[in-house]
C-alpha cells in the first residue's frame, strides 16, 4: 500500500491542466492590466512636483493656451547641445508637449548634426551664421523663430586675475514660458498683428544690428510677442496702413512735416495705438511730436534729465521709481526690485492744463527720475524728480464709435533704451513687451509669466580629494561588489 501511494502522481491531469491554464490566465490579465494603464497613462497624463519650487510649473494662462490648441505645432530646436541654456528649453518644451500631443518637439544640434541641420536650413530658409540656437515654432506654414539670446536674462559678474578689468556673462533668469506661450498664440492665429515703424526722419532702423543705434533685437522682441515688424513712410499720399495694429516712432533725428503729424493725430484720432520714443540727440529744434502730444495731454521737455544718483556714466539714468499703470505693474509683482536703464532721456509728463483736451482721455505718468535730478541745457535750474514715461488712454466716448477702437500712447523720453546694447539691460525688454502688449490690448501678456531662475551648483575640491574620489570609483566601488559576490558564495558554499 505504500509502495503503491508513492507511486501516484499528487495531481491528476485533469488538475495540472486547469492549474496551467489559470497561470495563462492570470498572466494575461496582469499584462492587460499592465497594458491598459500605460495607454491611460499616455493620454491622461498626471505629474507630481517632488519640489516646493512653484516657478518651476507651468502657469495657469500657459495651461489654458496649451488646453485650447487644437492644430499640429512642430517646434524644433535648432540649438548646441553644450550651450548653457539647452537643458532649459527642451526641458520646458516637454513640459508643452505632456500637456498637449498635438505639439511635436524635436532637437537639432547645428554642430554635431549637419545633416539634419541642413535640412532645417533649407525648410525655414535660414542662412548666416547668426541663424543658431533657434527655437522655430511651425503650424500649417506659419513660422515663428525665437532668439534663443532673449530668452535668458543675464548678469554681468567680474573676472578676477586679469591685468584689465574683464567681465563675464551669467544668465540668472529665464524667460522661456512668456516667449514660448506667446509663440504658440502667434502660429495658431490664422490673423497675424502687424506693427509698422516709421522712416524718413533718421528713426532707429528695425532692421539694423548695429549695437548703439540699431532696432533688430526690438524687432525680434516684437515677433516673440506674436507681432511682425514692417517699415513705412507717410511721405505724400502716404497714409497708415488700415492693417497697422500698432504704430512705432523710434527716436527720429529731423522734425516730422506739418502733413505727417496730421496724419498721424488723424490716425490716433481714429482709435490708432502708437509708441512714441524719443531722441535727445535731435536738439536743434522741436521734433513736432510735442506740440502734437499736447494735444493729448503730454508734455515734453527739449533737454535730457541727469541723475548722479543713479548714474554709471553721467549720460545714462537707472530708473527705480515707477507710477501705478498695467505697463509698469507687472514689473513691480513678486517683489523683485525692478530697474529701466535710459540713455539721456528727456521729460515726460502729464500736461497740467490742456485747453483742446479730448473727452474721456487719461495720462498716466509710469517711471520717474531721483529727488535730486535736474534738466541738463538751457533747462538747467529745473529739479526733480522728472517723470520719463506716460501712457495716455482715451475711453469710450458715448455716441462715438471709432474705426480702429480705443486711442492708446505710450511715450518714453528716451529711444535708445530698446536699441540693440541697451535692451538686454535690467527690465527693459520687459517694459518693451509690456508696453506693446498694453498698447495691442491683450491683457493675458500683461500677467507676468515669471521667468524660472538658473541656478548653479559648484563643488570645490583640491587635489588631494580628486585622487581620493578617483581611486574610490575606480577601486573602492568594484572592489566592494567583489567582495560582496565572495561573501554570498561563501555562506552558500557553507
Amino acid at each position: 500500500m505504500e509502495h503503491e501511494s508513492k507511486g501516484q502522481p499528487s495531481f491528476s491531469a485533469r488538475r495540472r491542466w486547469i492549474g496551467r491554464l489559470r497561470v495563462v490566465l492570470g498572466t494575461t490579465a496582469v499584462v492587460a492590466l499592465v497594458v491598459m494603464a500605460n495607454y491611460l497613462a499616455v493620454r491622461h497624463p498626471v505629474r507630481w512636483y517632488v519640489t516646493p519650487d512653484t516657478e518651476l510649473r507651468l502657469s495657469p494662462q500657459t495651461l489654458s493656451v496649451l488646453r485650447s490648441i487644437t492644430n499640429e505645432v512642430r517646434v524644433t530646436v535648432f540649438y548646441d547641445r553644450e550651450d548653457p541654456m539647452y537643458s532649459m528649453v527642451t526641458a520646458l518644451l516637454r513640459e508643452y508637449e505632456l500637456i498637449n500631443p498635438r505639439i511635436r518637439v524635436r532637437t537639432v544640434d547645428y554642430v554635431r548634426e549637419a545633416g539634419a541641420a541642413q535640412q532645417v536650413f533649407a525648410e525655414y530658409q535660414l542662412a548666416g551664421a547668426t541663424n543658431k540656437n533657434l527655437v522655430l515654432f511651425d503650424c500649417q506654414g506659419r513660422v515663428m523663430r525665437l532668439d534663443g539670446r532673449m530668452l535668458a536674462q543675464f548678469t554681468l559678474e567680474p573676472i578676477a586675475g586679469g591685468s584689465e578689468p574683464e567681465f563675464a556673462r551669467r544668465p540668472v533668469a529665464f524667460h522661456g514660458e512668456r516667449a514660448f506661450t506667446s509663440a504658440l498664440l502667434a502660429v495658431t492665429m490664422s490673423r497675424p498683428l502687424r506693427a509698422f515703424f516709421l522712416t524718413g526722419h533718421e528713426e532707429h532702423d528695425p532692421d539694423s544690428a548695429h549695437e548703439t543705434v540699431g532696432y533688430q533685437r526690438f524687432a525680434n522682441l516684437l515677433r516673440q510677442n506674436c507681432i511682425v515688424p514692417a517699415t513705412f513712410s507717410l511721405e505724400g499720399t502716404n497714409l497708415v496702413p488700415e492693417d497697422c495694429h500698432l504704430l512705432i516712432v523710434a527716436g527720429p533725428l529731423r522734425p516730422l512735416p506739418e502733413p505727417v503729424l496730421q496724419k498721424l493725430d488723424q490716425y490716433l484720432q481714429q482709435g490708432g495705438r502708437m509708441l512714441v520714443l524719443l531722441n535727445s540727440y535731435g536738439l536743434s529744434r522741436a521734433s513736432g511730436l510735442e506740440s502734437l502730444l499736447a494735444r493729448w495731454g503730454v508734455e515734453i521737455t527739449l533737454w535730457p534729465v541727469s541723475d548722479r544718483d543713479h548714474t554709471i556714466t553721467g549720460q545714462d539714468l537707472k530708473v527705480i521709481r515707477f507710477g501705478r499703470h498695467p505697463v509698469v505693474e507687472p514689473l513691480l509683482e513678486g517683489g523683485a526690485p525692478a530697474a529701466l536703464h535710459l540713455w539721456r532721456p528727456r521729460a515726460v509728463s502729464r500736461l497740467a492744463v490742456s485747453a483742446a483736451k479730448p473727452e474721456g482721455l487719461t495720462v498716466t505718468e509710469l517711471a520717474y527720475s531721483g529727488e535730486r535730478s535736474v534738466l541738463m541745457g538751457a533747462g538747467a535750474g529745473a529739479r526733480g524728480p522728472f517723470s520719463l514715461a506716460v501712457a495716455v488712454e482715451k475711453g469710450a466716448v458715448p455716441g462715438v464709435v471709432t474705426s480702429r477702437g480705443n486711442t492708446r500712447i505710450v511715450v518714453v523720453g528716451d529711444s535708445f533704451f530698446l536699441a540693440n546694447q541697451l535692451i538686454e539691460s535690467v527690465n527693459n525688454a520687459d517694459f518693451g513687451a509690456f508696453a506693446v502688449n498694453w498698447l495691442l490690448d491683450r491683457q493675458f501678456l500683461l500677467h507676468p509669466l515669471s521667468p524660472r531662475p538658473v541656478r548653479e551648483f559648484r563643488v570645490t575640491l583640491s587635489a588631494r580629494q580628486m585622487r581620493a574620489l578617483q581611486w574610490t570609483f575606480l577601486a573602492g566601488m568594484p572592489a566592494g561588489l567583489l567582495l560582496i559576490g565572495l561573501v554570498i558564495w561563501w555562506r552558500r558554499r557553507s
